[in-house]
């Protein structure tokens, strides 16, 4: 069971967060504010902190940024009535992962914290399993059905990317960016190259594919 450190000052919200994450299948460990939630974090294994921002003593955003600073990658999930652009963009560059405005919908809160905390253990393990297929991020290596495959670091950093978010649409630019970076020389025809290139070594995969989304980019899905 996973342990959700709920960082909220109001009681009566706290306790309906709590209420919310035990019928989900999680174990709410309360704190009333930033300070009080670090000192229960030297003590106790956290799995992910679910936040307001507005707190007295230490706020969600100090909270945030005292995390980070110190070299935690824990999951963050602010959960707040500020909804303004320029609060949420505080929020991201204070180090949240993710941002929810009250009153949030109950299930679409458990369904975001279920994927952060996906997303952390594939972090944490450098391994996504996807049925039977593995990519080791160490190795660079995809493995299915008995057999490995090496493969280049730039087209195994978009699988992984691909697979880690099955189902998102990645554009080209987007793509471009985060593995090639702003730097490169090297234009959007790239990824259609190593995109045609993962389909020709994967394209018998049984537990994945990647599809092509007309005029936005490109997503890896499930097979059935």
């Amino acid at each position: 069971m996973f342990d959700i450190l709920v960082v909220e000052d109001d009681r009566s919200t706290r306790l309906l967060m709590e209420t919310v994450l035990r019928q989900g299948g999680y174990n709410p460990i309360p704190a009333s504010n930033g300070l009080e939630a670090l000192e229960i974090m030297d003590h106790k294994h956290i799995d992910l902190v679910l936040l307001d921002v507005m707190m007295p003593g230490m706020d969600g955003y100090e909270f945030a940024k005292t995390l980070r600073e110190g070299g935690s990658s824990l999951p963050i999930l602010m959960v707040t009535a500020k909804e303004s652009p320029a609060d949420k963009k505080l929020g991201f560059l204070s180090g949240t992962d993710d941002y929810m405005v009250k009153p949030v919908d109950e299930e679409e809160m458990l369904l975001r914290i279920a994927a952060l905390l996906r997303r952390s253990r594939i972090s944490a393990e450098h391994k996504i399993n996807v049925g039977g297929t593995v990519l080791d991020y160490d190795r660079l290596t995809v493995s299915c059905m008995g057999t490995e495959t090496a493969l280049p670091p730039k087209e195994f950093m978009l699988l992984y990317k691909l697979l880690s978010y099955q189902g998102k649409i990645f554009t080209r630019a987007a793509i471009m960016d985060e593995i090639w970076d702003l730097d490169s020389e090297s234009d959007p025809h790239t990824v259609d190259v190593h995109i045609n290139r993962l389909r020709e070594k994967f394209g018998e995969n049984p537990d994945f594919e990647i599809v092509t989304v007309r005029g936005l980019g490109y997503k890896a899905v499930r097979r059935l």
